[in-house]
């Protein structure tokens, strides 16, 4: 378990859905004035969750991946299969907009020869008021492999062990990465843990100066509120990392908005924030300190600017 969690398998998984529609952002002020995106129109609003979970007694990764554009909404679950050749096995479940959209259902799955049994309840999902096309809560989606609940996600998890008669896991899937596309005009947000072993969620917000057509841009990013950086003459530090304190445990915060600067309206910009202090700190204080316990553990926010 330990050396798989070292793998950079996990971020190959996100990165699959880079791209051709999966991984586009559409605009928060868009969405909630029906005007016409100034990116593509096929372009969405994303969250991508990579889990590692035990089925039949073998850890596998799971992919969650949620989508939201002007007209359509939609969840994947993908299960990698032994033979990579073979290519995971998803399912895919469209939220159509009329009566008779499967906001409740079950699905029998084929991973490797080992039956993987799914199932979801959307008919009570709130939805935030911002653009994560994630339900904030009223749902779950479990999954279940020899009568036990291998993966599940949202807060409805009595009904979810009712509905599925069976019993919790005896080791819980590991979130072990999860990045959110977003985009805006000079504001992004995203709510997130920093702690994969936590429940808590984050509310991120990073902001810039650029769309005022300051001669210094500046940057800032908050979470829960607080700014815990705010970088000035942006220009000259487009690229950079620092550490921060978020609950007393430090985070690893890198940011790289070279293209919101230099390629204008349409760009992206990439934030990574990483539980735990620098290598070169944990091993200048010994293993001891502020810097907590080590993770790998990313959360990725691509910010796409409109204008």
């Amino acid at each position: 378990m330990h050396k798989r969690s070292k793998s950079l398998e996990p971020y190959r998984k996100m990165e699959e859905h880079d791209g051709r529609g999966n991984n586009g952002a559409t605009s928060c002020d868009d969405l909630a004035t029906g005007k016409a995106p100034s990116l593509a129109a096929a372009a969405q609003c994303s969250t991508v969750s990579v889990y590692l979970a035990k089925i039949n007694a073998v850890p596998r990764l799971v992919t969650a991946v949620w989508n939201k554009n002007l007209i359509n909404q939609s969840f994947t679950i993908s299960i990698d299969r032994p033979d990579d050749d073979d290519g995971p096995v998803t399912h895919k479940v469209e939220l159509k907009p009329w009566p008779f959209w499967s906001k409740k259902g079950a699905k029998a799955l084929d991973v490797g020869g080992d039956r993987v049994d799914m199932f979801w309840d959307l008919r009570s999902a709130k939805f935030a008021a911002s653009s994560s096309p994630e339900p904030a809560g009223g749902y779950y989606v479990a999954l279940v492999s020899n009568e036990e609940v291998v993966l599940l996600l949202g807060d409805c998890k009595k009904d979810a062990y009712k509905r599925t008669k069976s019993r919790p896991s005896l080791e819980d899937a590991v979130l072990m990465c999860r990045r959110e596309s977003v985009f805006g005009r000079r504001s992004f947000a995203a709510r997130a843990r920093l702690d994969p072993r936590r429940s808590k969620e984050h509310e991120i917000v990073v902001e810039s100066s650029l769309a005022a057509g300051s001669r210094d841009p500046e940057m800032w990013i908050t979470v829960d509120g607080f700014v815990l950086v705010h970088v000035k003459n942006l220009q000259w530090k487009f690229r950079g990392n620092e550490t921060v304190l978020v609950d007393e445990a430090p985070v690893q915060v890198i940011w790289d908005v070279h293209d919101w600067l230099f390629a204008g309206p349409g760009s992206q910009a990439a934030f990574v924030f990483k539980p735990g202090a620098p290598p070169e700190v944990q091993e200048d204080s010994g293993g001891n300190g502020i810097q907590g316990e080590g993770t790998d553990f990313c959360f990725f926010l691509q910010a796409w600017r409109t204008e």
